[in-house]
């Protein structure tokens, strides 16, 4: 799979349920390769193997991801910590049997370097700023996605 890595987590580490004093880490990225398609990647091991993957690239480069595992996804816990995505699985890298090269968008193919800036979301389905500060009260409690720029940055 080649595509260009539009979104990124930090890495996290939770006790290993299996080695009881033990810990795995994990980080999660997402990669698009057209304006409809985009997957999110899921990468789970050893300290070194996960900070090491997660520190060989960052958004906006292209990667290949050569032989991972796909899953079908958990839509309602993994989507609470992923961006939503179009397809029903996930990939799941594996430090023994995958690959993740990094290369320039420009070398591999230019057009994946547009995807980096398209929504992620359906058009229809944003609130405005505007529309938010007119309708707050009935909004109120529930879980909007905002389209917003940012204008500027300052202490």
């Amino acid at each position: 799979v080649i595509g260009v890595v539009i979104g990124k987590t930090d890495v996290r580490s939770f006790p290993d349920r299996k080695n009881i004093g033990t810990e795995r880490y994990t980080f999660n990225f997402t990669i698009r390769d057209s304006p409809t398609y985009f997957i999110n990647v899921q990468s789970w091991g050893r300290e070194e193997y996960i900070r090491s993957l997660s520190e060989s690239f960052r958004v906006g480069d292209c990667v290949t991801i050569e032989n991972p595992l796909i899953q079908s996804k958990e839509a309602e816990r993994e989507e609470k910590f992923n961006p939503v995505t179009p397809s029903g699985y996930k990939l799941l890298l594996s430090e023994n049997h995958s690959v993740v090269k990094t290369s320039s968008c420009y070398n591999t193919d230019t057009r994946l370097l547009a995807l980096l800036h398209l929504p992620v979301k359906d058009p229809q389905d944003y609130y405005s700023l505007g529309d938010i500060v007119a309708n707050g009260q009935s909004l109120n409690g529930r879980v909007l996605n905002v389209l917003a720029a940012v204008m500027a940055v300052s202490e």
